[in-house]
């Protein structure tokens, strides 16, 4: 199955969010965006992935755009997701955390980075 990139955000603006989109639009990854404010279900995985409502929390789905193809490493409890490369998912990263898990999950190749700006 194609793996496809889901993008958690709310509606109400986020500058963190606003930077990751901006790094997906700068490299042509499509995703899906889901709302945690006006998709209950959404908020509900949300809080039982990462403990918090952290926003942009960003998976590789493979079919089911519910949840991650393989489960995320687990968070010790109360720990802060923040920027944490955790396999198929990844919570509030920077610019370059967010590329370079683009790269390592195949949806930007390395040589392409030169290209963006």
């Amino acid at each position: 199955m194609p793996k496809t990139l889901v993008f958690i955000n709310r509606t109400i603006g986020c500058p963190l969010a606003t930077l990751a989109r901006r790094v997906l639009e700068d490299y042509g990854v499509p995703f899906t965006e889901r709302f945690y404010d006006t998709e209950p279900d959404v908020k509900s995985r949300l809080l039982q992935w990462t403990g918090f409502l952290s926003v942009p929390t960003i998976y590789v789905a493979d079919g089911d755009l519910n949840q991650p193809g393989t489960p995320p490493s687990p968070l010790e409890h109360g720990a802060s997701p923040r920027g944490i490369d955790r396999g198929s998912m990844i919570t509030e990263p920077g610019a370059d955390q967010l590329l370079d898990w683009l790269i390592k999950h195949g949806f930007v190749a390395a040589a392409d980075t030169s290209a963006a700006g």
